[in-house]
């Protein structure tokens, strides 16, 4: 089974079970995965929005099955990578963006995004593989 890092919005559409489209199609049959950065949006989601428990523990749930990509050094040198390279290009990239996608990059995986735009740089300038819409 070929794995696949979900964005955090893919994550929070496929944990409500309303991913549909190409994408959902694309995903069939992939093992996906999230990094530490959408874990801890998803986790800053149920704050802001005042889950309530029964909420927050069908997350919960839904996410012990899902490996976290973890933010260790060879992430943190690739993030800084790109990080310096988007400042250099004059296209500094929102920082949680680039934390996901050197994610990807360092364990070579694809991103799959609804939010293409978000990504087009690291897709552009260091290779990203992105699975979206079209």
């Amino acid at each position: 089974m070929q794995p696949v890092v979900l964005d955090t919005d893919v994550a929070s559409l496929t944990h409500k079970g309303r991913l549909t489209g190409p994408l959902a199609t694309r995903l069939i049959g992939r093992k996906p995965l999230i990094t530490f950065v959408t874990f801890g949006e998803l986790t800053q989601w149920t704050e802001i929005r005042n889950w309530g428990s029964l909420r927050r523990q069908e997350l919960a749930d839904w996410l012990s099955g899902i490996p976290v990509l973890p933010g260790d050094e060879a992430v943190a040198a690739t993030w800084g990578k790109l990080s310096a390279a988007g400042r250099q290009d004059g296209r500094p990239q929102p920082t949680n963006d680039t934390w996901i996608a050197a994610c990807c990059l360092t364990y070579d995986l694809p991103l799959a995004t609804l939010n293409l735009k978000d990504y087009e740089y690291f897709k552009d300038k260091h290779n990203l593989r992105i699975l979206g819409e079209g």
